[in-house]
């Protein structure tokens, strides 16, 4: 896994949760294929389609599939039964080793926070699952900044920002989705791509 990591010091650490530190996007979508084809669409979940709505906050990703394939549905019971299917599977989910070493060793010095388009009661299980749950003090979620807000808004990085009190033109944000990417730009923050269908 090719990562540029930052070459400068930062105040801040952020980072997403799935696709980032953790391996779990594979079990994702896996996860919402079962919940679309319950919801109608008829044919297999496009995986180019899923990955390109990564971070965005969980029913609003139930929307737009619904849209994508002509389906009307309900983002919060599409998204609940979804997160249902992702926790009985989450046993199988890796950690990506590279970026969660760089977030221990940052954290001995540095505050480091989670911005992550899921929900908190899907993502503290997880990072709990994992044993990442200590040395992520600070985890916000869509419900911190208010429906609509979620990425690619830059609202849950400047949220994280002012939780671990570190300016956000000196933070840095690890992300590995195009949404997560344009928030992180919009909230003036330095940004660390993650490739995580590579991983």
């Amino acid at each position: 896994m090719l990562i540029e990591f930052p070459d400068r010091e930062f105040g801040g650490y952020i980072f997403d949760l799935d696709g980032t530190l953790i391996h779990s996007m594979p079990v994702h979508y896996r996860a919402w294929d079962a919940a679309m084809q319950k919801a109608g669409i008829g044919v297999s979940l496009d995986e180019d389609l899923f990955y390109s709505l990564g971070g965005m906050p969980t029913p609003l990703v139930a929307v737009k599939l619904g849209e994508h394939y002509g389906v009307t549905v309900d983002g919060d019971e599409v998204s609940h039964y979804k997160e249902e299917l992702y926790l009985d599977l989450m046993r199988s989910v890796e950690l990506i080793t590279p970026v969660v070493e760089y977030a221990r060793e940052v954290a001995q010095t540095k505050p480091v926070a989670i911005a992550t388009g899921g929900a908190a009661e899907v993502a503290i299980p997880t990072l709990e699952a994992v044993g990442l749950r200590e040395l992520f003090p600070v985890v916000v979620t869509p419900a911190d900044v208010g429906k609509g807000r979620g990425k690619p808004a830059p609202d849950m990085f400047l949220e994280a920002a002012k939780r671990i009190e570190v300016a956000p033109t000196e933070c840095v944000v690890f992300e590995d989705a195009v949404p997560g990417f344009e928030g992180a730009i919009a909230a003036g923050m330095g940004l660390v791509k993650v490739p995580s269908r590579s991983f």
